[in-house]
């Protein structure tokens, strides 16, 4: 395979631009049909915020203050929301994690509103109403291409749940609350998992769960079947370029496919970007040299801070990377 060369990009933050265009705690990115790349701020931001194509940041929704208060996206409150996901609607889905809901922002009327869990932090209301019923923290959330199931990753539950985006029900796909390494080629719901902290749905249907306390990548088949595919389980660095299960990680926090159909993760406490290749079971390094500040155009070179974010653009193909602790959006650009 011929290797691709890539070049490092500044997308916004990074101390640029004055405080209008501060960046706080980026944990997630997505990009709508528009153009327009959205994100979310954990603690200390607290807001969706848009970069829309002319580069202009702008902040859809959030105050900035700790809380939990829906309705005009200006006026909002939430509490550590980790992630977002976009709808084939444009309806944005955002994990609002320690109030243990998700909401919807309206990007017409720009008003945000419940969509799943009533707030009460607990486990109850699988076959029911998604808003009835209760998360321990929504962390994670990830979307079908067709738009019409909504996986969330409850990590508090050590479970993996799937939400009828058109019906509103609530139902578990993995994990029995119980925490444990599942065992290979064992159907998902009848599995242990040790702390889902993100997820991901390749375009075959796969779905990908990446454990952050578990130190691994594993799949669940369209079988419903549980596989580890990346990862020792155990904290550790290196393995890149031989098998993935032989690749050490060190709380990975997050997983996205690429247009080739591979895994990119956040190798969060390893500060650094890393490929699944399941064709081949191999591990791979994308970006990252270590912690640090440094901005480097070579991925190799560049230094990141804890990231807890990547997503690939759907049109473009550039990787775009949420660099948390450097407040900053780097993009990945061929």
């Amino acid at each position: 395979m011929q290797a691709i060369l890539l070049k490092v990009m500044l997308v916004a933050g990074g101390g640029m631009g004055g405080d209008a265009a501060k960046v706080v705690q980026p944990f997630s990115v997505a990009f709508d049909a528009a153009g327009n790349t959205l994100f979310v701020e954990m603690v200390g931001g607290e807001r969706l915020r848009q970069i829309d194509t002319a580069g202009k940041l702008t902040t859809l929704a959030g105050t900035g203050k700790k809380g939990l208060k829906l309705g005009d996206g200006q006026q909002c409150e939430f509490n550590g929301m980790h992630d977002l996901a976009i709808a084939p609607d444009g309806t944005v889905f955002l994990a609002d994690t320690f109030n243990n809901q998700i909401h919807q922002y309206d990007p017409k009327t720009k008003a945000v509103t419940a969509f799943a869990g009533t707030g009460k932090k607990g486990f109850a209301g699988d076959g029911g109403p998604a808003a009835k019923a209760e998360f321990s923290q929504t962390i994670c959330i990830a979307l079908t291409t067709d738009g019409k199931t909504l996986y969330v990753a409850d990590i508090g539950n050590k479970r993996v749940r799937a939400i009828d985006v058109t019906a509103g029900t609530v139902s578990t796909v993995a994990g029995t609350g119980k925490a444990g390494v599942p065992k290979d080629g064992e159907p998902a719901k009848g599995q242990p998992l040790v702390d889902p902290r993100a997820l991901t749905v390749d375009a075959k249907g796969n779905l990908y769960i990446l454990e952050r306390g578990g130190h691994a990548l594993r799949v669940v088949g369209t079988d419903g079947k549980i596989r580890t595919v990346a990862g020792t389980g155990k904290a550790g660095k290196g393995g890149d370029g031989g098998p993935a299960l032989k690749a050490a990680m060190n709380g990975p926090k997050y997983a996205a496919p690429d247009k080739d159909g591979s895994i990119l993760i956040a190798d969060t406490e390893n500060h650094q970007i890393r490929r699944y290749r399941p064709e081949s079971g191999t591990m791979e390094l994308v970006a990252g040299s270590g912690k640090g500040k440094a901005f480097n155009a070579d991925p190799k070179k560049l230094q990141l801070a804890r990231p807890h974010g990547v997503k690939v653009h759907p049109k473009t193909g550039d990787i775009y990377i949420a660099d948390s602790d450097n407040g900053r959006i780097l993009k990945l650009t061929k």
